[in-house]
């Protein structure tokens, strides 16, 4: 048995932070260099009762309500960095209040990959027989965890929910996949003292840490590879894929992969402008995104690659439909 994507929908928070407001509380900052490094004008921002399981259960909604009966869903993944609790799982709660019987249900921490992995994960339940469709969902609130003054990451990340609808399929529309993790850069994108772990290294607790350049390195050494992974294990050329979308992380970073791949502009969307580096969903809602802006027709096959956090990484390739 086969899977494919059936639907996606998004919710962004109303809350809008735009440049101009990173400057009034770092009136130091250079916002222009700013600018032209992550490529992002404006960030969405949670609420403070804005949670990112409220966040999900927006987007999921939005995808019931466009045709999805609940009866018919067999699993909820929820990708998710900022769950509502330690325990219990926020996928629970989720399918609580989405209204759906009893189900397969369960959160995967993991952030920039994370898309990739939940369509491996779900496509594993489908050929099992496990399951014959359910909904996908990736939310972050990471702007929760970061403080006003961070020139790392304030400028840079945003909060959003992505819900997919994940279903059986005749034809084969989905893979190979490239996963990996190289955990020893675990410490490089952190929330330290967040867990059970207390560090005494001096960080602010439940403040995000990023180390730019190492997480810049990892990414410039490991995507080149899964991306000629990718095209090996599918017997396919750069010529042959019609759309890249990778993880939005920056303007900085996609130029660069661009660079190192040799890969024609046209052919990689981007669309962090005005929604900013929404971890986990920043693939869903770029591949939205492109459908809507009528970048992405029936047969294309496009190569989804998502990085960062972990260090962890995952690619895949998808035959639109």
């Amino acid at each position: 048995m086969h899977t494919f994507i059936k639907g996606i929908e998004y919710f962004l928070p109303e809350k809008r932070e735009s440049n101009a407001d990173l400057k009034i509380d770092n009136p130091d900052w250079i916002i222009d260099d700013i600018e032209k490094k992550t490529g992002v004008t404006t960030r969405r921002i949670s609420s403070n009762n804005q949670t990112a399981t409220d966040l999900a259960e927006e987007a999921c909604k939005k995808l019931i309500k466009s045709g999805l009966e609940t009866q018919d869903i067999d699993f909820i993944i929820l990708v998710t960095q900022s769950p509502d609790y330690t325990l219990p799982t926020s996928a629970c709660i989720l399918q609580d209040r989405l209204g759906v019987g009893s189900c397969i249900a369960f959160d995967v921490n993991l952030g920039c990959s994370g898309f990739v992995y939940g369509l491996a994960i779900s496509s594993s339940l489908i050929s099992s027989g496990l399951a014959k469709q359910g909904i996908l969902v990736c939310s972050d609130t990471y702007t929760k965890y970061i403080d006003k003054n961070d020139r790392t990451c304030r400028p840079l990340f945003s909060d959003a929910a992505a819900a997919v609808h994940i279903s059986i399929a005749k034809d084969d529309l989905m893979g190979p996949f490239e996963l990996g993790t190289d955990g020893s850069g675990f410490d490089k994108l952190i929330v330290p003292s967040s867990g059970s772990r207390i560090d005494s290294c001096g960080m602010v607790e439940n403040r995000l840490y990023m180390s730019g350049a190492d997480v810049f390195m990892f990414t410039m050494d490991m995507v080149p590879k899964a991306v000629n992974s990718l095209l090996y294990k599918s017997d396919k050329k750069i010529e042959d894929i019609d759309l890249f979308i990778f993880h939005q992380a920056s303007k900085l970073v996609i130029d660069s992969i661009i660079r190192r791949l040799d890969l024609p502009e046209d052919k990689v969307f981007v669309n962090m402008k005005d929604i900013g580096n929404t971890v986990s969903a920043t693939i869903p809602i770029a591949l939205s995104d492109a459908i809507k802006d009528n970048r992405i027709n029936t047969g294309d096959l496009i190569m989804l690659v998502g990085f960062g956090v972990g260090y962890s990484w995952g690619g895949c390739l998808i035959k639109w439909q």
